[in-house]
């Protein structure tokens, strides 16, 4: 009797066969039309057509502050985003490329060197494994090694998101940043979306409830997380459509650290914070999530998960944050986020 395939087998013959570039995608959710910076767009012109062809992603999940960072990318795929990342942390940084897809990783690695010598590079700092992003040891990706985790519509894809996010906070060092983009729904998806090898393939079938997603952050000891990017998606497919019913989706950009003061609620400690400007192409302002705009030398009242945030991580050399956590206040009072629609992530209020 042939085995029933599992959903690992369905999504990896779905991108490494079904798939040959995402002009065959069926619906919009896997490929972006978010705005990229000039600055990443001059990078991307310096990248391989047949690279950028077999591009699936929902976002564009590239944090400020990569130099000479080791950034962890999560179903790599061909490496538009490692390569992109590659450039972004210089020759002193490094990129791990994982994916479970043999067809798209052989692109990747057919590019290395030629992308190197692209960047101006001596030798590649890239380097592209075989593997699942569920178990990342068996990747060789060790404890608290990592600066940066990085995933583009790739985590909704896991049968096992838990273990993924256990794995993400294994391997993270202190201080270090998840950012990742994604399609989130409103509800849990029905089982019958779920099943379907399509909608799964297409990243809605696995999609990530915002409040289950939360639960799971909080499982591996995350209590804050921060949306930084938001905007729905539509079906245009009517018999797609028909199948997904009334559920909702959104493309999600999140940001997550690694830090162990981090607290469940805002709590006000009387803390300023203040941009210096520092950070390469972002000399105005920092953004943190969809309400945190920091002008540079303006200060801000932050709560002591904020000030954390910009601190306590590789974003510290950038902000003067001043107070400590000596003298408590209460609950931070700070305006909610902006309305959020349905089916995206919420994060903390502030």
């Amino acid at each position: 009797m042939e085995a029933t395939p599992t959903v690992r087998d369905q999504v990896r013959d779905y991108y490494g066969q079904t798939l040959q570039s995402n002009a065959d995608l069926k619906t919009s959710a896997c490929c972006t039309d978010e705005d990229l910076s000039p600055h990443h767009k001059a990078i991307l012109a310096d990248i391989a057509d047949e690279v950028l062809a077999r591009f699936y992603g929902c976002g564009s999940p590239l944090p400020p502050a990569l130099d000479g960072c080791t950034v962890l990318d999560l179903g790599c795929g061909t490496g538009r985003d490692a390569f992109l990342a590659a450039k972004l942390a210089g020759p002193t940084g490094r990129v791990i490329g994982v994916d479970m897809t043999e067809e798209q990783l052989e692109v990747a690695r057919r590019y290395e060197a030629e992308q190197a010598e692209r960047f101006g590079f001596d030798t590649p700092n890239t380097s592209f494994r075989l593997g699942q992003i569920e178990d990342l040891a068996a990747a060789g990706v060790e404890d608290e090694s990592v600066d940066v985790v990085i995933s583009n519509c790739v985590i909704n894809l896991s049968d096992d998101k838990q273990a993924v996010f256990e794995e993400i906070f294994r391997v993270l060092k202190p201080g270090g940043e998840l950012y990742f983009a994604d399609v989130f729904a409103d509800r849990r998806i029905p089982v019958h979306v779920a099943a379907d090898p399509v909608l799964y393939g297409e990243c809605l079938g696995g999609a990530l409830y915002a409040e289950d997603f939360r639960r799971m952050m909080e499982a591996v000891g995350c209590a804050d997380h921060r949306v930084v990017t938001s905007r729905p998606l539509t079906i245009d497919d009517p018999t797609l459509a028909a199948k997904l019913g009334n559920v909702q989706f959104s493309s999600v950009t999140v940001r997550a650290f690694k830090l162990a003061l981090l607290e469940d609620r805002c709590e006000d400690f009387g803390q300023v914070a203040y941009y210096e400007g520092t950070i390469p192409e972002h000399p105005h302002a920092f953004i943190l999530d969809d309400h945190h705009v920091f002008e540079t030398g303006r200060p801000m009242l932050v709560c002591g998960n904020s000030a954390a945030m910009v601190e306590e991580t590789r974003y510290g050399q950038h902000f003067c944050v001043v107070g400590d956590r000596s003298v408590h206040y209460g609950l931070f009072d700070c305006a909610p986020a902006p309305a959020a629609s349905e089916g995206e992530a919420s994060g903390r209020c502030c």
